[in-house]
Parts: C-alpha cells; sequence; structure tokens
C-alpha cells in the first residue's frame, strides 16, 4: 500500500498506540512493523494518543556549526529539524547557534555493563534508568548493554528487565538492544567473566533469551571453537541476532569459518583473543579479510596502547570501526571496590582490575564520549572518531536506517562539541534539548 490509515480511538487503545508508534518491532505487536512504512497517517482522538504526548521535538535550525557527514566529513552549513526528525527546512522554530562546534549524532554504545553505581547484569528497574538517565546526560543517547557470564535464570531477568524498560520508556538513553556478552565464552579467555556459568553454544537458550527480551537481543559474543558454533550462528542470525567473536582462542581458519557462517562483528578485538601474529594472524586477520565484520576496540587509554589504535583504524578503515566503552558500574564512581558479575574489581583511576589480579583488567570506567576524546587525543580524526561512535555501531545492530547520523528523516538527536575541548555545549534528543552547557 502506498499510504496506510491508522484509526483508533478511547483510551483503552493508548498502550497499543504508543507501542506502535514508539516501541520495538516485535510479533508481540504486530502492527509496530507500520514503522518501517514510509506513509503511515494516524487518526485518533487525545485519548488514543495520551500516551505520545511529550513525544515529539521542537522545530529547530541550527547554524554555524560544523555539521558531521558521513561523505565529507565535517560541512559548513545549517541542520534542521520538524520535531523528532531531521528535516531539509525549518520554520516558526528555534535558532541555534552552534558556532565554534562540531555538531555530532547521538552516540551509540554497543558494549558496555555500567554505570554510576549500576550494572546492566543486576537486572533491576531503577539501576537501569540510573544507566540510561547517565548515558544521555553524556550524549550516548542509544545503548545496547551488554549481559555477563552468568545463570540463564539471571539471564533471563535481564532480557525480561530490558523488555519491561523498553516498553515503559522512562527516558534517559533509548536502550535499542540487548548484547549477551557470555555465556558462550572460551575458559581460556574468559578474562573477569565467571567460569562457573560458561556455556558451550546453545541455540534454545538464546531463543528462550530473545523471547524474554521480546526481541531485543541484538549482539551475542561467541567462542567459535565450541561444538555448534557454526549452526549457533546459522540460528542467531534466523533471529536478527548479530554474532560477534570474541573471548577466544580461536585460529585464523576457525574465525574466518565463522565469519563465513554469518559472523559479522568481532568484541573489543586485542582484548580476549591471541595477538595478531605474522604467521598465526587469528581472529584479528581473519576480521581484517573479512570485509563485513565491524571491529569493536575499546578506546579507554588502558586496554590498547595509542599507536595500536592509530594502526588498527588504518588497517580496517574508518568506515568498519566501533569504538566502545566496555564501561562498568564504577564508572562516574570514585576510586574503590565494586561487584562485577560475581566477582570483585578494583578500580584507581582510569584503570579496572579483578581484585587481587591488577594483571586482569575487568573493562573500563570511561564512557564512550569520553572514549571519543580519548581517540582524537591518540591522532584520530574527530571525523573517524564520530563515525566509530555513531552511525558503524548503529549499522551493526541494524539500526543505522533510524539513527546514528544526521541525515534528513532520522530522529532528530545531535550533540554539540566546542571545536577547541571537545567539551559538550548541547544535547538534543529526538528533538528536544535535555543538557546545555
Amino acid at each position: 500500500a502506498r499510504r496506510i490509515l491508522l484509526i483508533a480511538s478511547g483510551a483503552d487503545k493508548a498502550d497499543a498506540i504508543y507501542k506502535t508508534v514508539c516501541g520495538p518491532i516485535t510479533p508481540e505487536c504486530p502492527a509496530s512493523i507500520l514503522q518501517l512504512h514510509p506513509d503511515v497517517v494516524l487518526v485518533c482522538d487525545e485519548a488514543a494518543l495520551s500516551k505520545l504526548e511529550g513525544t515529539g521535538g521542537r522545530n529547530m535550525r541550527i547554524t554555524g556549526g560544523s555539521v558531521f557527514d558521513l561523505e565529507h566529513g565535517f560541512c559548513e552549513k545549517d541542520l534542521c529539524t520538524d520535531g523528532s526528525v531531521f528535516a531539509g527546512t525549518s520554520s516558526d522554530g528555534e535558532t541555534v547557534d552552534a558556532s565554534g562546534c562540531y555538531v555530532i549524532p547521538g552516540l551509540v554504545d554497543v558494549h558496555f555493563h555500567g554505570c554510576v553505581g549500576e550494572d546492566f547484569s543486576d537486572a533491576t528497574p531503577e539501576g537501569l534508568q540510573a544507566m540510561a538517565d547517565y548515558e544521555l546526560s553524556e550524549g550516548v543517547a542509544y545503548i545496547c548493554p551488554a549481559g555477563m557470564t552468568l545463570g540463564e535464570d539471571q539471564l533471563s531477568l535481564i532480557c525480561k528487565n530490558a523488555a519491561a524498560h523498553k516498553e515503559k520508556n522512562s527516558g534517559g538513553a533509548e536502550l535499542v538492544g540487548v548484547h549477551l556478552e557470555g555465556p558462550f565464552l572460551s575458559s581460556a579467555k574468559k578474562g573477569a567473566q565467571n567460569s562457573d556459568f560458561l556455556h558451550d553454544p546453545d541455540v534454545p537458550m538464546l531463543k528462550r533469551l530473545q523471547a524474554d527480551a521480546r526481541g531485543l537481543v541484538k549482539l551475542v559474543t561467541l567462542a567459535p571453537e565450541q561444538p555448534g558454533s557454526m549452526e549457533f550462528i546459522q540460528a542467531a542470525a534466523e533471529e536478527g541476532i548479530h554474532v560477534s567473536i570474541g573471548h577466544t582462542v580461536a585460529d585464523y581458519e576457525t574465525a574466518s569459518a565463522a565469519f563465513a557462517a554469518g559472523a559479522d562483528h568481532a568484541t573489543h578485538l586485542y582484548n580476549g583473543m591471541p595477538s595478531l601474529h605474522h604467521r598465526e594472524p587469528a581472529v584479528i586477520g581473519a576480521a581484517f579479510d573479512n570485509k563485513k565484520v565491524m571491529p569493536e576496540i575499546i578506546c579507554d587509554g588502558i586496554h590498547v596502547h595509542g599507536s595500536v589504535i592509530r594502526a588498527t583504524f588504518a588497517m580496517f578503515g574508518a568506515e568498519r570501526m566501533i569504538l566502545i566503552s566496555d564501561s562498568l558500574r564504577a564508572t562516574g564512581m570514585p576510586d574503590g571496590e565494586y561487584p562485577f558479575g560475581g566477582q570483585m574489581i578494583e578500580v584507581h583511576g582510569n584503570r579496572a582490575t579483578l581484585l587481587g589480579h591488577p594483571e586482569t583488567l575487568a573493562g573500563s570506567v570511561t564512557s564512550l564520549m569520553g572514549c571519543l576524546r580519548q581517540a582524537v587525543k591518540f591522532g584520530i580524526p574527530v571525523a573517524d572518531a564520530v563515525r566509530a561512535a555513531s552511525y558503524n555501531p548503529a549499522r551493526s545492530i541494524g539500526m543505522e536506517d533510524r539513527i546514528g547520523s544526521l541525515t534528513e528523516g532520522k530522529e532528530a538527536t545531535f550533540v554539540l562539541l566546542d571545536k577547541e575541548t571537545l567539551e559538550t555545549k548541547r544535547i538534543v534528543f529526538k528533538g528536544k534539548t535535555v543538557g546545555q552547557a
């Protein structure tokens, strides 16, 4: 159909209308598929639209800034919004002076565990809300938080909590997915993960967790040397889940076979996998050779040396790199000891390690915006760092049609960064200012 007319009336239809327009696209809400149609008209009374109140944004014209562009880096041009989306023109709205600023998309973090004392794996509504609020305050507007290697009962609670949070839509950064970083990992490269809960690839388990998450699982990390991995990769694709290779001892041949089977992502490159050796290239070499693969990298100044960050961007190209934070609950908190996946970690400054094992890094205590700034300090061009923290991660989980760039028709979410310091000057989320210096 060229145009679809959706008619509803009465308060009893308010939930259905909200889920259709703003909720995840899931079989539980068949009408949500209409989000993919280019021309849908809502005809509703005030009661049916009650839950949509406040979801629209303001008309804005952003002038004087250097606007991020996927093809050209930064361009000196005006950027317009029409309510909650970017538009070609804007009238009768606010004029935003972005002089001296970069205008960049809201960032997208597809791999972080927690912040401000909370952890996604705790599976508490208030904890996930606090995480979403903090992330948005940092300019990270869309989040795909990662679980840990835990028992299925706890993983089920994590997924159900994510689905409930998504449905509630109570503010902060939007939860756009769930990343299962475990339990399908190698014991030899488990890092800070709890070995008590490691599990061979299990397709029925994955399907149960996806059902608990109501379709929100977008990424799952896998060590492909385990039995049944290739079948697992193919089954995950059927569930709409991207498979990321990580926490693995896989050699080049095994990793290449996994990528050929459909895996298209690499979990925190260099960390939790064999090193790149000139005779044994392993996962890193296989990821490079398979051009569809998008590698994550932690750029907190601790996990990967600046020289390697520069070399990796040069090797893979900015169009494939994904910056992640891999941040822990200690992010935004003082030094000390914190629980993590059934274990304890200790934080000193910018470094987090397993308690009693200072040689084992546990994750970062830096937000994705902090990682972007660190990448620039390491010599990565600003435009490349921005792309790796916005459009690329969105593309890696199939969300690039809605978020991750400043393209007409996409959600009007953007951040103004001072050109000299990269300090945040303003955060606009779906057409509404949510933070301003």
